[in-house]
Parts: C-alpha cells; sequence; structure tokens
C-alpha cells in the first residue's frame, strides 16, 4: 500500500526512528543504497523559492540512483488548465515519487489522493515534516536519544511550530512553544499533539512567555518572523515579536549543554542574535546538512513500501 509523508504524524513513533536511524546509515555511508537505480525518475515541484529543499533533494535522489525532475509551478499547467488530481494521475505513470513545497495542504492531500506514488510534503503553509526530520536526527546525534528530552520553540506559531508539536511528541519530547498573542500554533494541532504525547510519554505547552519555555530545555528552536508571502506584514510583525529574540540572556536560561536549532534561512538581530547563531551552542549547520540524510532515508523508506 503507497504512503504519503504529508505532516508528520504520518508516520508512527517506531517508524520515525526506523526513518532516523536509516538517516544515519545513509550519512556514514551516502552511496550504498541504490533505490532510484535506472535512473528512475523523482518529480520535485516547486510554488515557492528554495535553496535547502532544492539542492538536498537533488543530492539526494542522484545520490540514490536517480534523476532529480525540477519542476517550477510557474512553467507547468499545474493548478492553472490542469487540475491537481489530473496531475498526480500523470505524474504517477511516469515518476517513482513526488516531492512537492507548497502552499495549501489541501493541493498536497489531492495530490496523494491520486497517485499511487509516494507524495512528499517539502513544505506547506501548515507543516514542515521533513525538515523536523532533519531537526530530530541532529538532535539524536548530539544528544544520543529523543525520548524524554525537553525542547522550546520561540516566535511564531506556524508551519514549524505545528511540526514541532507533532514530530517532537511522537518522538517522546517534551515540547514547550512560546508565541506572542495573536500567533499561536493552530489549535487543532496543539490538540492533536496532547493527544499523541499521551501515547508516547512526551508533553506540551503552549504560552507567551520566552523566559518559561526555554527554562532548563535540552533544545531551542525559532524560525522567522516574517515567512514568505508575509513581506507586507514585516513591520508589524517585528513590533509585535519584541522580546522573542533568542540571544545569549535568553538561551542562559536554557540547560547548559542546550543546543540551538533553526530552518534557515535566519535574520540575525530578529529571531536570533548573531551571537547565538555563530555561537558555540549552535548546530544550525549539522542541522542544514542533515536534510539530505533525513530525505533520502524518508524516500528509501517510502519506496520500500511503496512495492
Amino acid at each position: 500500500m503507497t504512503r504519503h509523508f504529508l505532516k508528520d504524524d504520518d508516520i508512527s513513533s517506531s517508524e520515525q526512528q526506523e526513518i532516523l536511524e536509516l538517516a544515519l546509515k545513509l550519512k556514514k555511508a551516502p552511496y550504498s543504497v541504490k533505490t532510484f537505480a535506472g535512473p528512475k525518475t523523482v518529480a520535485v515541484i516547486f510554488d515557492k523559492t528554495s535553496t535547502r529543499t532544492r539542492v538536498s533533494f537533488a543530492v539526494g535522489i542522484s545520490d540514490l540512483g536517480g534523476y532529480p525532475l525540477i519542476i517550477e509551478s510557474q512553467g507547468s499547467q499545474l493548478g492553472v488548465k490542469e487540475s491537481i488530481a489530473d496531475t498526480a494521475k500523470v505524474l504517477e505513470r511516469q515518476v517513482a515519487q513526488i516531492v512537492w513545497r507548497t502552499y495549501a495542504q489541501a493541493g498536497l492531500e489531492e495530490m496523494a489522493q491520486n497517485s499511487n506514488a509516494p507524495v512528499i510534503n517539502a513544505l506547506s503553509d501548515e507543516y514542515h515534516p521533513c525538515q523536523l526530520l532533519a531537526d530530530l536526527l541532529t538532535i539524536q546525534e548530539h544528544k544520543g536519544t529523543l525520548a524524554g528530552l525537553k525542547l522550546a520553540y520561540i516566535g511564531d506559531g506556524n508551519n514549524m511550530a505545528n511540526s514541532y508539536l507533532l514530530a517532537g511528541v511522537t518522538a517522546g519530547m517534551h515540547v514547550s512553544i512560546a508565541t506572542p498573542n495573536g500567533y499561536s500554533p493552530d489549535e487543532a494541532v496543539v490538540i492533536r499533539a496532547k493527544e499523541l504525547a499521551k501515547t508516547t510519554g512526551g508533553s506540551v505547552s503552549v504560552s507567551d512567555s520566552p523566559a518559561e519555555a526555554v527554562t532548563g530545555v535540552d533544545v531551542v528552536a525559532t524560525d522567522t518572523w516574517v515567512s514568505m508571502g508575509q513581506e507586507s506584514e514585516k513591520k508589524d510583525r517585528i513590533a509585535a515579536f519584541k522580546g522573542f529574540t533568542l540571544d545569549a540572556e535568553l538561551l542562559a536560561k536554557a540547560k547548559s549543554d542546550a543546543i540551538v536549532l533553526h530552518c534557515l534561512p535566519a535574520y540575525r538581530g530578529y529571531e536570533i542574535s548573531a551571537d547565538v547563531i555563530d555561537g558555540s551552542q549552535s548546530v544550525i549547520w549539522d542541522e542544514a546538512e542533515n536534510r539530505l540524510h533525513a530525505q533520502k532515508a524518508l524516500m528509501v523508506w517510502l519506496a520500500e513500501r511503496a512495492k
């Protein structure tokens, strides 16, 4: 049966760990698995601009023996002259998997409903599950485990906040989210994360206090305050997020060996200070590299279940 990866809780705790363990193996032996030998083609569709997603998927597909077919949505009929459903039916007959960086989560769901080829969410307005696999891989490398760790996310209650909630509790972590009033994560996601936490031993807390969220945690994460499509809100957002900068003073409230994550691109002086992102506790460059290894493992894992 075809499996898709559209949001973080599409996989169970044990499946999440399987993918992370495979990612560690592929990181040590990057050319040892040739899932897409042939070469098979993987469609990688972009509705949004990208650096890390584009590079990591293109390199990863090539490492696995395949051909990355990069499709800019502006140059295709997707969603314009041809429906998402019809596009899915065309692609599934010619490509091994479909990777899509888009806006609405509903589009990904429609693509998956009409495709026998696995569909991967490379980012939507609601979730960023591939980034979280990379983040969890990075945490596991530096901390040796995931279950029981405390993670704080400071900033906008956006797709990253939603994914930290779902992926974090799936891994058995204690996730604290701090956002300004009016910028909280999706309430339905919070409820779902709390339900998951009951079965994994994790926990969820949401507040408007960065200091409260960060105190005593093992991992501190943040993200840009102004995501793509929100540029017109920049001035208002900078004002609303005053006090939410991850700087040395805030980081000092975490454990002394806490690590810092940021999915990038980063804007020094806004959501994170230069001394923190470039400091000794930052593992951001490991995190960026791990997009490659985590996504390769995910593609291999999905391919094995599509046979």
